[in-house]
């Protein structure tokens, strides 16, 4: 038994719309050379009239001519008429099919910056983040480099929702966070976490003293003044923050154990009003 071949085979004569543009084209040139020749033997026959006088048979003859060459332009205008427009046809779909795949492509990035971003804030995610320190911890291994998580957290920020509502509060994340993206080294990465909590990645540390200066640094950029609107009032807030400090191996191996040891290590801050606290 045969099979059915699956691909539809194109009918006879059933031609696209380029290729009918092209045939046209074709046909169009032919009937301008063939004017332009008969055009060039009217001239001649003119010339050859010019010396004597012209009789009627000859004066009918170059009007036909002249009709007959009239005609076949008109003709081929026609045709390069219709190729203009099938040829304007395809720019217009071509067009239509560009926007469309570049909408497509605005979507697509869109929805993968919206599956690794923060929404409030835009900052890299809980995901995203955690995908950086595997790789981090990667490249630390590989090359012997120092590593630490910072676990950093807004002191009573609760009180800013109560007192003057969530968009103070939404107001002072988007300000720290900006903050935050302003103090962040080459190749370290902030992330927020949830809440008023934020995770930094500090990469290629030197020692300790390296890292406690990062920390320094951010707090001192947290807590300058920041201004929010309540009630369509201006307000100027000055906000803290508690970090806890994990270093790599010595709080931990993995993603995981370094984040967990952060966390404890930022209660601990929070608990000696210290700004910072190293994991114990």
């Amino acid at each position: 038994m045969k099979m059915q071949n699956n691909v539809k085979a194109s009918k006879p004569g059933k031609a696209n719309p380029l290729q009918n543009a092209l045939k046209q084209s074709k046909q169009a040139k032919v009937l301008i050379e063939e004017s332009a020749s008969e055009l060039s033997s009217v001239n001649g026959t003119m010339k050859f009239g010019l010396g004597e006088q012209v009789s009627q048979p000859i004066v009918e003859v170059v009007l036909e001519k002249n009709e007959a060459i009239e005609n076949k332009v008109q003709e081929a205008a026609e045709k390069l008429a219709s190729v203009n427009r099938v040829l304007a046809g395809e720019v217009r779909a071509r067009v239509m099919l560009e926007h469309q795949v570049a909408a497509l492509t605005e979507q697509e990035e869109s929805a993968r910056h919206a599956a690794f971003h923060d929404t409030l804030t835009g900052l890299p995610n809980r995901a995203l983040f955690e995908d950086r320190l595997k790789h981090g911890l990667a490249q630390t291994k590989r090359h012997s480099w120092g590593l630490a998580v910072m676990f950093l957290d807004l002191d009573e920020f609760k009180s800013i929702n109560d007192s003057y509502g969530h968009d103070a509060g939404d107001s002072v994340l988007r300000t720290v966070s900006q903050r935050l993206k302003e103090n962040t080294r080459g190749d370290d990465s902030i992330s927020r976490r949830g809440g008023d909590e934020f995770l930094y990645l500090v990469m290629e540390t030197s020692d300790d003293n390296d890292v406690a200066s990062i920390a320094e640094k951010l707090i001192g950029a947290i807590q300058a003044p920041c201004t929010v609107i309540a009630d369509g009032t201006e307000i100027s807030l000055r906000v803290k923050a508690s970090i806890g400090i994990a270093v790599f191996p010595k709080n931990g191996d993995t993603a995981d154990e370094l984040i967990t040891s952060a966390d404890l290590a930022m209660y601990l801050a929070k608990k000696q009003k210290s700004g910072f606290a190293f994991a114990e």
